[in-house]
C-alpha cells in the first residue's frame, strides 16, 4: 500500500478545517457587535460599503454603538445571541491553534520536500491552469493524479502563501496597540477599517475555497478522494474505511461546535477564564509593553464619532451637570504619599497634553479625535504612590442598572490599569474633545485616554482614582466593570 499523503499533513489538514471553522463562527459573532464595513476610519452613518444592520440612524435621539447590534443565530455564529465578548474569546484560541498548526504545516512542508506539491516549478502553470480552468466550465474534468493539477496548485499555494498571511497581517492591524505604536502599519492597509473589510474579504475567500475544495472532491469522486484525505491512500485504497474516518472526523468538528456553543450559553465564566488561561499570557507577551506614538493631524478629525453607552442617571453627576461641573472634586486616594482633591479648575492648571489619535471599539468602529487633558503620569508624580502600588483605579459616576436597563447590567463602573500603562506619554485625563469642553455623552467631566486600548478600557465619568496593590482586590477581582460583567479580557490590545 503506497500511502502519498504524510500522517503530518493529514492532521494538520483536520486541524485547519477545526480552526478555520471556528473561526468563522466566531468572527461572525464579533461583526454582529458592530455589523457594518467601511473603508474609511471615520465610521460616519451612511459612509459603509457594507451593512447588515438596515435601521436607519435617527438624527433626533441619542443613538449609541450599542444600538447598532444585532443578534446573528447560534446556528451560524458562536455562541450567537450577542455574546460577541465570548466570540472574541474563542477567535483568539482558535488563532492562536490556527497559527500554530500554520506554522507546523509550512515547517514540515518545506523539511519533507512536500513543498514541491504547492509552488510551482515554472511559469507554464499560469496557461495549463487557465486550460484547466476551461476544462472545468464544460465540465470536463481532467483525470486526477496524487500530484495536484496546475488550476488546484495554485489555489492552494494562494491559500497557504498569500491568503494566510493576509489574514494575519489584517488581523494584526485590528489591534489598538499595533495602531498606536506602529501608525505607519495600518495605513498599508489605507487604515484600521480597511484592513477590518479586508479581513472579512479572506474569510469569504476561505468559504469560496473551501466550497470549491469540496467540489472538486465530488467531481473527482468522492470515496477515492476521501481515501487520499484521511488514510493517504493512493494504490488500492480502503474505501469503506476511509469513509468512517471522514464522517467521524466531521462529527468530531461538529461535537466541538456545540460543546463550543453551549458551554459559551451557560457557562460564560468558565469559558472565559478557560480563554484567558489560554490567550492572554500570549497577547501580554507579543503586545502587552507597547506605547502609543500616534500623531494625527487636524485634517485627519472624524466629523463624526460614535458614542458608546448613556450618560450616567446618578443624582451626584446630574446635579454636577447641571451646573457645569463648576464644583466636581476629583478625589485621589489608596496607597499615595500626598491625597490629592482637585477641582477642574485645578486639572485645566495643571500641564496641559493635546494628542490627535485614532480611538479604536471592541465593538469595531473607529475614528480619529484631538484629546486634550492632564498627562496621567503628572499626576502620579504628585501624588507619589507608594512602591507596592501596582495599578491604579478609576471609579465612575456611571451606576449601570440605571444608565444601562439590560439584563446584568448593575453595580459602579471601574477599570483599572498597571502602573507601567499609567505613566505612558499619551496616557491621559482629557477634559476636552476637540477644541471644547468634553461633551456628557463622551465622559464630562474626566475621562481616560489610552491609546493602546480598545475604548471600554477609558473610563468615562470618573468620579474618584485610587491606588491598589492589585486589581484582584476590586469589584470581582477580574480587572473592571467589562470583564465582571461581560465577559471580556482585561487583555484589550487586540
Amino acid at each position: 500500500m503506497i500511502l502519498d499523503y504524510p500522517a503530518w499533513v493529514r492532521i494538520t489538514h483536520f486541524l485547519n478545517f477545526l480552526f478555520l471553522s471556528l473561526l468563522l463562527r466566531s468572527g461572525l459573532e464579533i461583526l454582529s457587535a458592530h455589523p457594518k464595513l467601511y473603508w474609511n476610519d471615520h465610521c460616519k452613518p451612511g459612509s459603509e460599503w457594507l451593512s447588515f444592520d438596515r435601521r436607519p440612524y435617527p438624527k433626533d435621539e441619542l443613538f449609541t454603538a450599542d444600538d447598532q447590534e444585532m443578534a446573528f443565530p447560534a446556528l451560524l455564529a458562536l455562541p450567537g445571541n450577542k455574546h460577541w465578548d465570548l466570540g472574541r474569546h474563542w477567535h483568539f484560541a482558535a488563532v492562536n491553534g490556527w497559527i500554530a498548526t500554520g506554522l507546523a504545516y509550512v515547517g514540515l512542508l518545506f523539511a519533507t520536500g512536500q513543498w514541491r506539491r504547492l509552488l510551482p516549478a515554472s511559469w507554464s502553470v499560469f496557461p495549463e491552469a487557465w486550460r484547466v480552468l476551461v476544462q472545468y466550465a464544460h465540465l470536463r474534468f481532467p483525470a486526477q493524479h496524487a500530484s495536484h493539477n496546475a488550476l488546484q496548485q495554485l489555489a492552494y499555494a494562494g491559500v497557504v502563501f498569500l491568503l494566510a498571511p493576509l489574514s494575519i497581517a489584517t488581523g494584526a492591524a485590528m489591534s489598538p496597540a499595533v495602531a498606536g505604536r506602529f501608525p505607519r502599519y495600518i495605513r498599508l492597509f489605507r487604515g484600521r477599517q480597511a484592513a477590518r473589510s479586508i479581513h472579512f474579504l479572506c474569510l469569504l475567500a476561505y468559504v469560496a475555497f473551501t466550497c470549491g475544495h469540496l467540489a472538486m472532491v465530488a467531481v473527482h469522486g468522492f470515496r477515492p478522494e476521501l481515501a487520499l484525505i484521511t488514510l493517504g491512500q493512493v494504490a488500492d485504497p480502503d474505501l469503506d474505511r476511509a469513509l468512517a474516518v471522514g464522517l467521524g472526523g466531521i462529527a468530531a468538528v461538529v461535537a466541538i461546535h456545540v460543546l463550543a456553543t453551549r458551554l459559551s450559553l451557560h457557562h460564560p465564566g468558565w469559558v472565559q477564564r478557560a480563554a484567558e488561561w489560554v490567550v492572554d499570557p500570549v497577547r501580554r507577551f507579543i503586545l502587552g509593553r507597547l506605547a502609543s506614538r500616534q500623531h494625527y493631524t487636524r485634517a485627519d478629525l472624524s466629523e463624526f464619532l460614535w458614542v458608546n453607552g448613556r450618560p450616567p442617571r446618578a443624582d451626584d453627576y446630574l446635579a454636577l451637570a447641571r451646573d457645569g461641573f463648576r464644583d466636581y472634586v476629583l478625589p485621589v486616594r489608596g496607597l499615595v504619599e500626598q491625597p490629592l482633591d482637585l477641582t477642574l479648575a485645578d486639572l485645566r492648571a495643571m500641564p496641559r497634553q493635546a494628542q490627535i489619535t485614532l480611538h479604536n471599539c471592541i465593538q469595531g468602529w473607529s475614528g480619529v479625535a484631538e484629546w486634550a487633558g492632564v498627562p496621567l503620569r503628572e499626576l502620579v508624580r504628585r501624588c507619589r504612590p507608594l512602591p507596592r502600588a501596582g495599578y491604579v483605579v478609576f471609579w465612575a459616576f456611571d451606576e449601570k442598572s440605571r444608565s444601562e436597563p439590560r439584563p446584568k447590567a448593575a453595580g459602579q463602573y471601574y477599570g483599572t490599569i498597571p502602573m507601567a500603562m499609567a505613566l505612558q506619554p499619551q496616557t491621559l485625563l482629557a477634559y476636552d474633545l476637540n477644541g471644547q469642553p468634553l461633551p456628557r455623552e463622551h465622559g464630562a467631566p474626566l475621562r481616560l485616554r489610552l491609546e493602546t486600548q480598545y475604548g471600554f478600557t477609558m473610563i468615562k465619568y470618573i468620579k474618584s482614582i485610587e491606588f491598589v496593590e492589585s486589581f484582584r482586590t476590586v469589584g470581582r477581582g477580574r480587572g473592571g466593570w467589562p470583564e465582571d460583567n461581560l465577559g471580556r479580557s482585561r487583555e484589550a490590545s487586540i
